[in-house]
């Protein structure tokens, strides 16, 4: 046997027994995922995994230089489509500093970001051009910096960091920052508010709101040029996936997104697992994972620090909709943390379009503004049941505990006569259970409407140590079993 037979034998192996590996890592996925599944306190369907072929590519091959200077999107770009060509597999970002500009997705790709890896998005805003949500839609967005549109068996995996140079694109409030801070912003460049509360990257960003009121009034139809001149007021989302099916999203760390971190939206059967999600506590809306109209969902392992709510769940009906059925539902939400956010574990605020069957078990709160946060206000809600949470610990909670708000951003309740109607926020059937906290403002706080109060609450095992006990406002049917607060028994 010579030299050259050998080295196809050994080939041949290492080939072998590379896809016994990727196999055998599948199936140990799968598994954890059918646990998790099976111990549900609802029944669902396991989210299925995507099917990407056992192909390679490396974006080196296409020309990237990972020195941090030189601007990757093409090469990343071409990785995708020759992958996708072959009729998809694995792109693979190896260790180095990778700058580029927005990626986009496509079916049966898996986004590799190796240990090792910062995939560094660029501060350039021009290379970010502004979009139609559809091919019919008068809706426009900046593009993100991940993104993929009617998707499917696609995945974000690795051990690597993405960065979304969100600084460059959020601005920061004054009451957030230390004096120090405040004067290096200020160095950095940006403007001031007229009012001395809000420092903005650009004065774009500034007046964009104000300028996109005003071509509304003047535009019978506003188009992407238009809001050009407030795209860097219209800031993205890091990783957006609307209408994709079989997404997994396993291992990579996200960082400086900005605006929420990880936004899927109408996607099913979507595995978020193993991922870090680190954004600055002062980040303005710099959301963890946020899940909008998506069902079959899993999300475990995860590791969440940011400056919005942690992990959140959002639903609003399209207008094409005219069912009544929840727009959200067989989410679970297992083995997390979150270390800071506005709240640990968030519903809402809208919630229009109806939610059902959400299960939070083993979580971890750790200096968050509110632990368990479901909020909404009138007009902006829905019937929002069946919500399992078990098994939460909390520490050092700056606020409530747990807290139902149906006033959310309204400074003072409004007065007058409300009637029922399809946007009324409808909270009830919700099951708490084996909750702890050492370290709050107030244990448990729920204030309902007068036409529609929070109603059918179970609270069973909850010891809280609050400065404040229990209030509560328009609420009915609220169970208590075991609860003890600053070692006082609740009773109903």
């Amino acid at each position: 046997m010579n030299f050259k037979q050998i080295r196809m034998i050994a080939a041949v192996f290492l080939l072998s027994f590379g896809f016994f590996m990727q196999a055998s890592a599948q199936e140990n996925l799968k598994a954890e995922i059918e646990k998790y599944v099976s111990a549900a306190p609802f029944k669902m369907t396991a989210p299925v995994l995507p099917n990407i072929p056992d192909i390679s590519v490396d974006i080196t091959s296409f020309g990237a230089v990972g020195d941090g200077h030189t601007l990757n999107t093409e090469a990343i770009t071409k990785a995708i489509d020759e992958c996708a060509r072959r009729g998809g597999g694995k792109v693979t970002i190896p260790p180095g500093l990778w700058l580029t500009g927005p990626i986009e997705l496509k079916s049966k790709i898996n986004l590799h970001v190796e240990l090792g890896a910062i995939l560094l998005f660029t501060k350039d805003h021009s290379l970010f051009p502004i979009i139609a949500s559809s091919a019919k839609s008068r809706t426009f967005f900046v593009k993100n910096p991940i993104y993929g549109y009617k998707l499917h068996d696609v995945a974000i995996t690795g051990k690597g960091i993405l960065n979304g140079s969100g600084d460059s694109w959020r601005p920061i409030k004054k009451e957030k920052t230390t004096e120090g801070q405040w004067k290096n912003l200020l160095k950095q460049g940006g403007i001031v508010s007229a009012d001395g509360k809000m420092w903005w990257p650009t004065k774009e960003a500034m007046d964009g709101e104000a300028y996109i009121k005003k071509i509304q009034k003047e535009h019978k139809q506003v188009t992407a040029d238009d809001l050009l001149p407030a795209r860097d007021f219209l800031r993205p989302y890091m990783v957006s996936l609307v209408n994709c099916s079989k997404v997994l999203i396993d291992g990579p760390t996200f960082m400086n997104s900005p605006k929420f971190a990880l936004f899927p939206k109408y996607c099913d059967n979507l595995i978020i697992r193993d991922v870090k999600i680190n954004n600055e506590w002062y980040a303005q809306n710099g959301d963890g994972i946020d899940i909008s109209n998506s069902q079959n969902v899993i999300i475990y392992k995860c590791t969440v620090s940011t400056g919005d709510d942690g992990i959140c769940m959002k639903s609003s009906r399209p207008s094409s909709d005219k069912t009544d059925t929840a727009c959200l539902k067989n989410i679970l939400i297992a083995d997390c943390i979150v270390y800071h956010a506005h709240g640990g574990f968030v519903i809402g605020s809208n919630t229009d379009g109806g939610m059902e069957n959400i299960s939070v078990s083993n979580c971890n709160y750790i200096n968050t503004d509110i632990g368990i946060r479901v909020k909404s206000n009138r007009g902006r809600g829905g019937l929002v049941h069946q919500i399992y949470i078990d098994n939460v610990y909390m520490n050092n909670i700056a606020d409530e505990a747990v807290a139902f708000n149906t006033y959310y951003e309204q400074k003072a309740k409004p007065t007058g006569d409300f009637q029922l109607n399809a946007t009324t926020p409808r909270f009830q059937d919700f099951y708490l259970n084996n909750i702890y906290c050492v370290g709050a403002s107030t244990a448990i706080s729920l204030t309902g409407l007068p036409e529609m109060p929070v109603n059918h609450l179970y609270f069973s095992n909850i010891n809280i140590t609050a400065k404040k006990g229990y209030e509560a406002v328009d609420a009915k049917d609220i169970s208590f079993k075991n609860v003890t607060i600053n070692d006082h028994e609740l009773r109903q």
